[in-house]
């Protein structure tokens, strides 16, 4: 995989078990707090990763992602 371009594959070995951890971290938070939370953990991620062309390609996707939720056509393939 090319250090940027979004990966294809599936690369979480427990997607639903990271899922269920996450969530576990909004428990008892209202809408402010849970919002802060998020953007605390987009942007610690983002520094992990590191690569402005990369977030770039992410943020997009995420956008088209939500799109597509809206119309209810949702399609999570890269």
């Amino acid at each position: 995989m090319d250090a940027r371009t979004i990966a294809s594959e599936l690369r979480l070995r427990d997607p639903d078990a990271f899922y269920a951890r996450l969530l576990t971290f909004h428990d008892g938070l209202d809408l402010e707090a849970s919002t802060r939370l998020n953007a605390t953990i987009i942007l610690l991620m983002a520094n992990q990763i590191g690569d402005d062309a990369l977030l770039q390609q992410i943020l997009e996707r995420a956008a088209d992602l939500w799109r597509q939720e809206e119309s209810q056509e949702l399609d999570i393939s890269p």
